[in-house]
C-alpha cells in the first residue's frame, strides 16, 4: 500500500518526534510575547510576508482543552504534495505561493463563480475554533483554528436541488510540490461531505492557526476541518468547491477502498485493516505520554443525528 514507506509504528510516531509539553506549557503566553513578526522568526514553510495575524473572534468551542504546541503543529503533518515523511511538508513548502488565490465554485448551482481569499473572508466572521484532530494513524492534535462556518459559503454560492454532495478539490502544481511529481496518488487531491454534513455548524473554512494565516506545510491558503472525521478528510490549498448529485470518489477511497471509506467518521469501533482505532497518542504529550481512549465521533456527539440509522460499520 502507497503508506507504508511512511509507516515506521502502529502509531506512525517515533519518541524522538515528541516534543515535550513542558517545552511549550504556555502557548497563548508564548505566542503574545514572543513577537516572531517583530523579532523576523518565521514558521519553517512560510514567507515573512505572509506572517499575517488575523482578526478573529474567540469562541467557546474547546476552551477545555490543552492546545497542542505551534512548533509540533507546523513541523509534523500529512501532505503528500510536499512529501510522504510527517516533516516534508515543513521542509518543503517554503517555495508554494498562497496569494494570490481564487476558488471556483461549480456545478450544481445557480451560477458558476470564482472569489477570491479576500471575498472569501468576508463572507462571514472569522471564528477562534479549538478542535480536536484525529489522524486515521493514530496520533491526535489539539488546533486553534481561524476560519469561518462552510455553510455561509454554501449559502452564498446557492446550489440547486441537485446538489447532494460537496467536493473540494487541492491545488496540485508539480513546480512548488514536489511530492505532486511522483504517482503517489491520483493528484489532485480530492475530497468530499455529503451536503447535510457540509451545513453542520461545526464543518470550518480555516484560514489559520494560532491567530496567524496558514502555512503553507498545514494547507495555505484555505483547508477544510471537519473535526468528527480523519484527518484526511481535510483538503488542503482548495482551489475548488464543485456540487454534485452524486457521491464523488475521493483521493484515499480510489487509493485504497478497504481501508478509507468516503465518510471517515471516528469510529473507535471499526479498526483500520491494519491498527487500532480504539485509542491515540497526543501529539506533545512528551516522551513518556501514554495512548488515550478514542471517542465515538471524535467527541464530537451532537453530529450523530447525521448519521441516524446508518450502519457505520458498512458506511466507514
Amino acid at each position: 500500500m502507497l503508506l507504508d514507506n511512511n509507516r515506521r509504528n502502529p502509531a506512525g510516531i517515533l519518541p524522538s518526534e515528541i516534543t515535550p509539553q513542558s517545552v511549550f506549557a504556555d502557548r497563548r503566553l508564548f505566542l503574545q510575547t514572543a513577537g516572531l513578526a517583530a523579532a523576523g522568526l518565521l514558521l519553517p514553510g512560510q514567507s515573512r510576508a505572509t506572517q499575517t495575524t488575523l482578526a478573529y473572534q474567540k469562541t467557546a468551542y474547546g476552551k477545555e482543552e490543552t492546545l497542542t504546541s505551534l512548533e509540533d503543529v507546523t513541523s509534523y503533518n500529512n501532505y503528500y504534495e510536499f512529501g510522504t515523511g510527517k516533516s516534508d511538508p515543513a521542509r518543503e513548502a517554503s517555495l508554494f505561493k498562497p496569494t494570490p488565490w481564487a476558488i471556483k465554485i461549480e456545478g450544481a448551482v445557480k451560477q458558476a463563480k470564482t472569489l477570491s481569499l479576500e471575498q472569501l473572508m468576508k463572507l462571514a466572521p472569522l471564528e477562534e475554533r479549538i478542535y480536536r484532530m484525529r489522524c486515521v494513524e493514530g496520533w491526535s492534535m489539539v488546533i486553534p483554528w481561524v476560519g469561518l462556518p462552510l455553510k455561509a459559503l454554501i449559502d452564498w454560492a446557492q446550489p440547486t436541488g441537485n446538489a447532494k454532495y460537496v467536493v473540494f478539490i487541492s491545488a496540485n502544481d508539480p513546480q512548488t510540490m514536489p511530492g505532486a511529481r511522483m504517482p503517489i496518488l491520483d493528484w489532485p487531491y480530492v475530497e468530499g461531505l455529503r451536503m447535510d454534513e457540509a451545513m453542520q455548524p461545526l464543518t470550518l473554512l480555516a484560514v489559520g492557526l494560532y491567530g496567524k494565516v496558514l502555512p503553507n506545510q498545514n494547507g495555505a491558503p484555505v483547508r477544510l476541518v471537519v473535526p468528527w472525521k480523519y484527518g484526511f478528510k481535510g483538503g488542503k490549498a482548495i482551489t475548488s468547491i464543485r456540487f454534485v448529485e452524486h457521491m464523488p470518489q475521493t483521493t484515499w477511497m480510489k487509493a485504497g477502498p478497504r481501508e478509507y471509506g468516503f465518510y471517515a467518521n471516528v469510529n473507535p469501533q471499526v479498526d483500520h485493516p491494519r491498527w487500532t482505532q480504539s485509542s491515540e497518542k497526543p501529539i506533545g504529550g512528551g516522551l513518556f505520554g501514554g495512548r488515550v481512549k478514542t471517542r465515538m465521533f471524535n467527541g464530537y456527539d451532537e453530529v450523530g443525528q447525521l448519521y441516524s440509522g446508518m450502519d457505520l460499520k458498512k458506511y466507514f
